[in-house]
């Protein structure tokens, strides 16, 4: 019998703590995954074989995740400056995604939620606001917001 995950104890025992990794270590081995075709397929190549975005093919506007892929590849790679130039937004939600699959890994362990940015009260506005507000300036036609299209 496992123990329930968020019951306020320790998870106990070799096996219910396995059981209780499961879930972030599939998430990790999806992650791990996609990491490798972004670094095997090297999307700052023109013409490779990643896809463009539709948004920016259908539309002729850049959505708030182009260049994710470029930006992934760059940090795979220890280019930071290369990632921020690509998307900016997108290496902060990389960032913001590592500490919430922390705090749920502790909190599968510990049999407790663990504090993260996700419970903040203003998380989901923000969210919104943040991305509301990129996709509007990295469209604006004029400089400096020019320099910010890939």
């Amino acid at each position: 019998m496992t123990a329930g995950v968020y019951t306020g104890v320790p998870v106990p025992g070799w096996r219910s703590r396995l059981n209780a990794l499961a879930p972030p270590l599939g998430v990790v081995g999806v992650a791990a995954a996609g990491c490798a075709v972004v670094a095997l397929a090297d999307p700052t190549t023109p013409g490779g074989v990643l896809p463009t975005c539709p948004t920016k093919t259908l539309f002729g506007i850049i959505c708030p995740g182009c260049g994710a892929l470029r930006m992934i590849y760059s940090v795979l790679h220890g280019d930071l400056p290369a990632a921020l130039h690509y998307n900016a937004v997108s290496l902060a939600v990389l960032v913001l995604f590592a500490w919430s699959m922390i705090a749920w890994t502790a909190g599968r362990l510990r049999g407790r939620w663990v504090p993260s940015w996700l419970h903040w009260r203003w998380a989901p506005i923000a969210t919104g606001v943040v991305i509301a507000v990129w996709t509007v300036v990295r469209n604006l036609p004029f400089e400096p917001f020019v320099a910010l299209r890939v």
